[in-house]
């Protein structure tokens, strides 16, 4: 799985949809190095799943990012 994130600035309607071009755009990147796209799955999480506190600059900057979540076949 692949999912994105953002800060809480800005509507949370452009941050779903920026949080989702983010994911889309590492999805992208993998598949040109070879991994088949089906077995990819790319989410966007806005700001709903923070990992640090948006009060600071620092906190934005580790919201804003990608995770990739890897499964045991």
């Amino acid at each position: 799985d692949i999912e994105g994130h953002t800060d809480n600035s800005g509507k949370a309607a452009l941050n779903m949809k920026l949080s989702q071009a983010r994911a889309e755009a590492v999805k992208a990147f993998i598949t040109k190095k070879g991994i088949d796209a089906s077995r990819l799955t790319a989410n966007g999480y806005g700001d709903t799943m923070p990992v640090a506190d948006n009060k600071t600059s620092a906190g934005k900057a580790k919201n804003r990012r990608v995770e990739l979540k890897l499964k045991q076949l």
